[in-house]
């Protein structure tokens, strides 16, 4: 076990020293990384938490339909009744023309001015139905709406779809951003690293040739550098995580955030745990693709 050991501590230890022996270098690459790997963060954070708003905002998708001031109670509730049989509703609400009342002046007292010239009650009754989860497409909901608006006691019918759709939209082309952004990053971030790796090993030629006359393989000279490199990576994504974490932290107690996301009742979420491991595989994936594209040039005495 020792001896199997003993190469591993070696190279290791070779790859801490490159990094102690190039301090200047070290610290401006490991700044340069986290910041690459910072700029990818703020695009994940950004999408994955605009795609669980989406995710909330589809299962709040309803339809109300505000009812003629004619109809009856019994006329109310034989559309409740027609309506309930429809497969995509999967719930309805009966709003009376006091609780539309009771909400407005509850809502924005401050207005009750603007009721006093339109009499008692201008509010309609309405149905609040909530579409089933496997009838939320564009489609289905606009075929649902078309059937509502022929009900005789109909006035109106109002849905949300259309801007949640849009921002679908919007979310795929964030997504498309964030990965044109991301492969740019990435290849900044392997081109710093691979420079780095260059000008240590250019610091360290002529140990290097030394290890080349004893017969030293490539991969044994190699894998020092490749070490260095994962380590910078990985540092690197572990700083950014940690400034990610900080910047939201700061986002949440400036702007008044915390708690709330568009109206959803909950506030930004960090990364989760799947994805934070990810991310500093990433970084160290990374970190070593750049080390190995400055020693490509390199070899050993025998393979």
């Amino acid at each position: 076990m020792s001896r199997a050991m003993t190469p591993l501590r070696y190279l290791l230890s070779e790859a801490v020293d490159n990094v102690k022996a190039n301090r200047a270098i070290t610290v401006i690459a490991l700044v340069t990384t986290t910041f690459t790997m910072l700029g990818m963060g703020v695009f994940l954070l950004l999408y994955l938490n605009i795609q669980d708003a989406l995710g909330s905002l589809r299962e709040e998708i309803k339809v109300i339909v505000y009812l003629r001031d004619s109809a009856t109670a019994q006329d109310i509730a034989a559309i409740r009744t027609e309506v309930s049989r429809d497969p995509a509703v999967a719930g309805i609400e009966l709003v009376s023309r006091e609780q539309a009342l009771a909400t407005f002046r509850a809502q924005f007292p401050s207005e009750e001015r603007l009721l006093s010239g339109l009499g008692d009650n201008p509010f309609p009754a309405s149905l609040v139905i909530k579409v089933g989860q496997a009838y939320r497409s564009s489609e289905q909901v606009s075929a649902l709406v078309q059937k509502l608006k022929m009900l005789s006691e109909t006035e109106e019918v109002l849905y949300s779809q259309d801007w949640i759709e849009n921002l679908a939209a919007a979310l795929r082309y964030l997504r498309v951003l964030g990965i044109g952004i991301g492969v740019v990053l990435a290849v900044s971030m392997v081109t710093i690293l691979a420079n780095t790796t260059r000008l240590t090993v250019y610091a360290r030629r002529e140990e290097i040739e030394i290890l080349k006359l004893i017969g030293a393989t490539a991969g044994f000279i190699k894998t020092p550098f490749v070490l260095e490199g994962a380590l910078l990576g990985g540092a690197g994504a572990a700083c950014a995580l940690f400034l990610l974490r900080t910047l939201l932290g700061l986002a949440e107690s400036k702007l008044a955030i915390k708690g709330t996301f568009w109206g959803l009742g909950r506030g930004l979420t960090f990364l989760p745990d799947r994805v934070t491991v990810a991310f500093l595989l990433l970084g160290i994936m990374l970190g070593c693709l750049g080390s190995m594209v400055s020693l490509s040039h390199l070899r050993g005495a025998r393979s």
